[in-house]
């Protein structure tokens, strides 16, 4: 009999992005992206999608290099948080609680080296909390209909919400039992290669098909970022967003294509901090079977590409943030 499932974390509910290039970043993030700031404190500045139901998804902070500064899961209750405490204690993970930050509450943390946040197995830092400050628009960004967050904004690409991040990794399979055994989170798509290493991983901890995915660092350097991703309603808000970036002078690494793993209809660019971003239209598969059973690519089936047979750009594998010099890596 299959473990009894647990649902304890609600969703990814944002993202802290470093960038040695922070001016550059929001206007970026602001004026390409359509994204709106909520807040600024410190070396941060906090932003959002006109869908997200929160005070931020986007933590923007200065930083001498580009990177992830951490990742954050709401709870499904004070009492779920609490149950994902209570089975990372003793570990070897555990750290304490931290005070919060702008929009959320108390966030407990792990096995972090300088004392904030929580560490994956491969050195990423992740937040679990569950108090959070339900966004509210300010008179100019008020919507028509009550069950929107906020006014359409329209400018620049208009993304609708968070939707998924992309960690890169050394130990792919540590990482999935920590996220599985600790956090709760379900395997739904992974590479595993034919010498039987798992060189890639999607995990939900939603109806969604992935919350966020770790892939092999062909460096050999941990805890590595690869990108963050945010939602538009239709492929043509992709295709049109390609139009956007080429007019904003952005450097498109690769797309607009589909995936083979999650089918994911994608764009890739790089912003000013040198970080990866992608737009995608990523909403159309959902998980709904209690018992999902795992898809499991091989080795023969990802060298053939994407979907629809284009091959992967190189870039793609071995470019992640912070960068790496390879002749010392």
């Amino acid at each position: 009999m299959q473990p009894e499932p647990i649902f304890d974390l609600a969703h990814l509910g944002h993202m802290e992005l470093l960038t040695p290039k922070p001016e550059e970043s929001l206007q970026f993030f602001v004026n390409v992206m359509g994204m709106t700031e909520t807040a600024r404190q410190g070396d941060s500045v906090y932003l959002r999608g006109w869908d997200d139901y929160e005070h931020h998804t986007l933590k923007l902070t200065a930083s001498k290099t580009s990177g992830m500064g951490h990742m954050a899961f709401r709870a499904r209750s004070q009492q779920a948080l609490e149950r994902r405490v209570a089975a990372l204690k003793g570990s070897g993970y555990d750290i304490g609680w931290t005070e919060g930050d702008l929009g959320h509450g108390p966030a407990f943390v792990c096995n972090d080296p300088d004392g904030h946040r929580v560490n994956d197995p491969d050195g990423h830092r992740v937040e679990l909390y569950y108090e959070t400050e339900w966004y509210k628009a300010p008179p100019e960004l008020r919507p028509a209909l009550k069950n929107q967050a906020q006014r359409f904004p329209a400018r620049g690409i208009n993304v609708r919400r968070l939707d998924h991040l992309n960690c890169l990794a050394v130990d792919i399979k540590a990482n999935r039992i920590f996220f599985e055994d600790y956090l709760g989170c379900r395997l739904t798509e992974q590479i595993v290669m034919n010498d039987g290493s798992e060189a890639g991983m999607w995990l939900t901890v939603s109806n969604k098909s992935y919350d966020f995915a770790y892939t092999r660092d062909h460096t050999g350097t941990r805890g590595r970022f690869h990108h963050v991703t945010y939602a538009v309603d239709s492929r043509e808000d992709v295709l049109r967003a390609a139009d956007i970036f080429l007019e904003n002078g952005v450097f498109i690494e690769t797309g607009p294509h589909k995936h083979a793993v999650q089918q994911t209809f994608f764009l890739y660019v790089y912003e000013p901090g040198g970080n990866r971003v992608e737009v995608a239209n990523a909403g159309a598969r959902l998980i709904l079977a209690p018992d999902w059973r795992p898809i499991i690519w091989s080795e023969e089936e990802r060298k053939k590409g994407q979907a629809w047979g284009l091959k992967t750009i190189e870039s793609f594998h071995s470019y992640g943030t912070p960068p790496v010099d390879m002749g010392h890596s």
